[in-house]
């Protein structure tokens, strides 16, 4: 008998899970190829090339939902929002609001923890272009049900409006909403019933922080948002 407990133990078999995925052939192909030819500035790396798991803890009251692992990021690194500026975002943002550690995020072994977070993703693998197939969503949808299930969390945070539609997806299945889907836009708050909730954010990606789409303090507001609603329960 394992002597970790039962939802610490199901947690790691639900990640083991997701890494030995082989659902979506165009994807798995991808992920290996760039594996292999890797970006010139990661030459030295050994590219992690597989379904990337859920990160974060187990008894996690918030989970983050984003769209998909980045080539060059999450798939060389195998962490979700690992190596790449999206990732720099987010664990700045998960710091200042009390949610890691740490505000760095580079490599699997830099000592990163996350506070009641996890993150997760619609999509495991990095994708060509970062545009899954909607067959390679529903592939995934499994392991977003699985994470949902296990977590039980009091406060998703959707970053972009794939992981919105798939969010409020989650919170039809179990009971926690009803009605038209409700209009996506940063900062949006959807109120679910068993006293929870929906939050929403524009995707840290380049094209919205380069542009200013998505400034730092309107990212921080969303975090801090979710720890205010944390702290009400």
């Amino acid at each position: 008998m394992s002597s970790l407990p039962a939802k610490q133990t199901k947690w790691t078999g639900l990640n083991r899970r997701i890494i030995a995925c082989q659902s979506c052939p165009r994807l798995r192909n991808y992920c290996r190829r760039i594996a292999q030819q890797k970006r010139r500035a990661f030459a030295q790396w050994d590219y992690w090339g597989r379904p990337v798991p859920n990160f974060g803890h187990f008894k996690a009251r918030l989970l983050v939902i984003g769209l998909a692992p980045a080539a060059h990021g999450g798939n060389r690194t195998g962490r979700m929002f690992t190596g790449d500026r999206s990732g720099d975002w987010l664990y700045r943002a998960l710091f200042n609001a009390g949610f890691a550690n740490q505000p760095q995020s580079v490599a699997e072994s830099d000592g990163l923890r996350l506070i009641d977070c996890a993150i997760t993703a619609a999509v495991h693998c990095a994708p060509p272009d970062n545009k899954p197939m909607p067959r390679e969503t529903a592939n995934c949808q499994k392991w977003l049900d699985q994470t949902v299930d296990l977590l039980n969390p009091q406060v998703m945070l959707a970053l972009g409006q794939i992981a919105f539609r798939a969010a409020v997806a989650q919170a039809r299945r179990r009971g926690w909403f009803s009605g038209p889907l409700p209009k996506f836009g940063h900062g949006a708050i959807v109120p679910l019933h068993e006293n929870r909730w929906l939050l929403a954010s524009y995707h840290p990606s380049q094209q919205n922080t380069f542009t200013g789409k998505l400034t730092e303090a309107m990212f921080d507001r969303v975090f801090a948002t979710a720890r205010k609603l944390l702290a009400a329960d």
